[in-house]
Parts: C-alpha cells; structure tokens; sequence
C-alpha cells in the first residue's frame, strides 16, 4: 500500500551531524531504505531552522538545508523524485519515491517576500508559518501573546494562494488560526492531533478540525507521544483513536498522517519506531476500516489536495 508521509526532520538531524547518510544511517528514524521496505510513496521532508541558529543566519541555513536535501538525498538515488507541482505527483514511475520540500516555520525569511519567494522557486511547496514562538509572519501556539497574522503574514498568505501553495497551520497560534482560514486558499495541518482527546496546545480543537474538513483540507496525524496521550508513553492504538476521533467529526476523507520522524528525540509510541514501523500501522488499521478508508487515510487523502504550485 502507497504511503504518504506529510511531516519528517532529516534534513534537521543532517544539518546538525553531516556524517550522516540517508541510505541507510540507523541514527536516522526515515532513511532511504526504511522508505522503500516501508512503502512510503511520497514523503514531505521539512526545512526547520533551530532556536540556536542565529536570526540572521537562518535563511542561510535554510539554503544549506535545501543543498543537503538536493545532494545528499535526491542525487544519490535515481529512485526519488523531487516534487514540484502536481504533474510531478501524478507521473511518478512505479518504481519511484516523490520527495516534497516544506518549510516549517517562517524565521528564514524574516520580513522578506524576496527570501519567501526564492524558497518557492527552489522547491518548497508546503510552508508553515510560524513554529511554537514568534516570528514576523505570526505568532506560534507557545507564544503568550497569542497574537494572529501580521500585515506581513497577510502578505506571505497572498503569495501562497497566487502560486497555489500550501498553507500548514500546524504549530500555528490559534487567532492565527482562524486567520488563515479567513484569507488561505490552501491551508492544511501537516501534523496535528485532536484537542479533545489530548489536551495539548499544539493539538487541534474540535472546531478547527471542522473548519478545515468545511475547507476540504486534510489534517495529518502525528506520533508524537506527548499530542497522543497524557500517559509516559503511546501505542498504535493512541494513534487509531485520534483517526477515528477526526472521521468522527466528518474527516473521514480530510485526515492522513504526518509522523513528525526525526522530530521527536527518539520518542515514538510504541510499534511505530520509524518509516519501517507504517506496515504496522496499516495492519492495525485493516483490522477497523475497508482496505479503500485504509488506502485514502495512507495515501489519498493528502494526494487528492495537494495542490498544482505555479513555481
């Protein structure tokens, strides 16, 4: 079955340690073969820029990240293909892996359109505003203030819908929110959990969760542990119920997954370690829903909506 994986942080973890190599390094959660004895057909490999990057060095992190992920992962292998916009996504070979360049968090660009721009044209084609703090564009859910889109937000908003860019609330402040709901041609949750069933901010609330199914979007959900459950640790099982929470609700064709591997410093729930662990998951889940619910929830529910990207 064709696995769509929404949210990964190799290119974070390759950034800090360049020894690293992504055929088949065991410090990574998401390598290349993990990939291919997983399944995985497209996976969205994000650009996060850490706190200990200086402000005005992180659009130059970004580039290097963006040199890591064209060098050191697509040339090396003539099995992944670098999506661009939706032709490439429909005319991947069978034998094939389409790799997806996001941004997660708008402080590499700081307050400069140009800098948003030219990320764009170097082939992001997922951007998520803000991470858990401030920034220019907007605040994230950490931040007290709570604050929602600036008048440049506004502006980073404008250029994601004339190039038909995707538009990621995760991480995302909750004005903010509801901000981008207002005036986003494309917004979706990369990786986010249910609110109501784990009451951390990071996770969506039921409202939010039906004003992106209302948009027909799609909400990936995340193994992060601590947006599973309250308890130490997390299963599969931890996983299945926030799925079913977001069917629940009418997401039944509007949910998928974005793992967050290589994000979360080895905590994973249980059964689901790395990209190996999806035939796990998938076992799991034919146990409960028809192998087509199973094959939209795996695949075509993010593939359905991503959109064209004029880039």
């Amino acid at each position: 079955m064709k696995i769509f994986d929404a949210h990964c942080d190799v290119l974070y973890k390759m950034f800090l340690d360049a020894s690293i190599d992504f055929h088949n390094s065991e410090k990574l959660d998401v390598n290349l073969n993990g990939m291919k004895s997983g399944g995985v057909k497209v996976q969205c490999f994000a650009l996060f820029i850490p706190d200990s990057v200086h402000y005005e060095m992180r659009f130059n992190a970004a580039l290097y990240m963006i040199e890591l992920f064209y060098e050191r992962i697509i040339k090396p292998s003539s099995h992944l293909r670098v999506i661009m916009n939706r032709f490439d996504l429909d005319n991947l070979a069978e034998d094939e892996i389409g790799a997806i360049l996001t941004l997660e968090g708008c402080d590499a660009i700081g307050n400069d359109l140009v800098k948003l721009k030219t990320l764009l044209r170097l082939g992001v084609t997922s951007v998520g505003l803000t991470w858990n703090h401030s920034n220019y564009v907007a605040d994230g859910i950490l931040e007290e203030r709570g604050a929602g889109l600036s008048s440049f937000g506004k502006k980073v908003v404008s250029v994601l819908n004339s190039t038909e860019t995707w538009c990621d609330v995760s991480h995302l402040s909750e004005r903010g929110f509801w901000n981008v709901i207002e005036c986003s041609d494309y917004p979706f949750a990369s990786h986010s959990n249910c609110y109501s069933l784990c009451p951390n901010p990071r996770n969506l609330t039921n409202d939010q969760i039906a004003a992106l199914i209302d948009r027909d979007s799609v909400i990936g959900i995340t193994f992060v542990p601590e947006f599973l459950t309250s308890r130490q640790s997390a299963t599969v099982t931890d996983v299945l119920r926030h799925l079913e929470y977001v069917c629940s609700l009418g997401g039944e064709e509007h949910v998928g997954f974005g793992s967050d591997f290589d994000g979360t410093d080895g905590k994973l729930p249980i059964g689901l370690m790395n990209v190996k662990d999806f035939d796990h998951l998938i076992n799991e889940l034919v146990k409960y829903y028809s192998s087509r619910q199973v094959e939209n929830f795996m695949f075509r529910n993010f593939i359905s909506r991503y959109p064209k990207n004029k880039y």
